[in-house]
Order: structure tokens, then C-alpha cells, then sequence
């Protein structure tokens, strides 16, 4: 009977120390990435993108994760309907070629139990690039309105235009872009 006491109790810890791996679907309508730049060094320009989809899958207890973002870059909001035309043309982002943009996650890197940093694959334009998101903030807990469980995120990472094959009016727009990406996701 001792033994299988001790069985049982061997069972159950082990069983608590392997989390699974949860999935959360990105939630588009509190997910807007944003980019800002440098205006001729006369102001910070500041612009969104009003679609994003993706998932994020993390095992905190493993210390294990991956990110999964796809952005509708005809969907890019300057707040001038005029400069979201230009700025979608063949010489920035061509979006008539190439609509979207992704970041693909290779490793997340955590601090305790909150990533800290993200390590994948940026592609815009057709260009793919490796490049580390810097984690800003990360909060999961139960949703008070949906009554699920959710996560959220600020990532932030500087590209430069040119590495994308964008780099019309550098240097007098700047090369340098801060991308940031908030991130709010539902558990599945």
C-alpha cells in the first residue's frame, strides 16, 4: 500500500511539472502593428495596420513558445487616404506583389516564467530577414468580458527600409523603422 502511495504521489508531480503547450488565436480587432520613422528628422511618423492575424503558442512551465503573425499590408493606415495609396505603391511596399507580411518565430526566449525576447523571421516584401522582437510587456489571465483565457504583448524591433528592398527618399525619410506589435490572443 506505501508503495503505491508513493506511485500515486510520483504520478501527480510529474504530471504538474509537463505542462501542455496552449494555443491562443490572435484577436485582429485589439491587434494593430504599428511602424514609426523619421520625417525629413522634422517629426516621428506614426502609422498602423488595421488587419493582423496568427497564433501564438506558449509553454510557460517549459519555457517554450513560437509566434505566428501575418500582416494585411493593404491595410496600412496613415490616417491620409492619399499617402496609404502611395505608400502601398511598387517603390515602398508593393502590396499588388506581395499583400502581406510575416514573422515566424524560430525560439522565445523567457525571463521566470514572461518571454522576454522572440527570435524568427521577418518577411516583407518577399525579403525574409532574421531578427529578435524585444518583449516590452506580457500579461496572461482570464478574459473579464470574453470569459476565456487570454494572453497579451508588446513587441518592438528596428529594420531597417533598405534590408526590404524600401528604401525611397532615405536618407531623408529614414532608413531606420521601429516596428511595434501588440499583440491580444485568445485561448483555443
Amino acid at each position: 500500500m506505501k508503495r503505491f502511495i508513493l506511485l500515486a504521489i510520483a504520478a501527480t508531480i510529474s504530471t504538474a511539472a509537463v505542462a501542455a503547450p496552449e494555443t491562443y488565436v490572435i484577436d485582429s480587432n485589439h491587434s494593430m502593428p504599428r511602424f514609426s520613422y523619421s520625417h525629413f528628422g522634422y517629426s516621428t511618423q506614426l502609422s498602423r495596420f488595421d488587419k493582423a492575424t496568427g497564433k501564438v503558442v506558449i509553454d510557460r512551465a517549459a519555457k517554450t513558445g513560437s509566434v505566428d503573425v501575418t500582416i494585411d499590408m493593404t491595410s496600412v493606415n496613415t490616417g491620409f487616404a492619399l499617402f496609404n495609396e502611395h505608400i502601398q505603391a511598387e517603390d515602398l511596399f508593393n502590396t499588388a506583389k506581395f499583400p502581406t507580411a510575416t514573422f515566424v518565430s524560430k525560439k522565445m526566449n523567457f525571463e521566470g516564467d514572461k518571454p522576454v525576447s522572440i527570435d524568427g523571421t521577418l518577411t516583407i516584401k518577399g525579403v525574409s530577414k532574421a531578427e529578435t522582437l524585444t518583449v516590452t510587456s506580457f500579461m496572461c489571465m482570464p478574459h473579464p468580458m470574453l470569459k476565456k483565457d487570454a494572453c497579451g504583448a508588446n513587441a518592438t524591433v528596428v529594420v531597417k527600409r533598405s534590408d526590404f528592398n524600401m528604401s525611397k527618399h532615405v536618407p531623408y525619410v529614414s532608413d531606420e523603422v521601429t516596428i511595434t506589435l501588440p499583440v491580444e490572443a485568445v485561448k483555443q
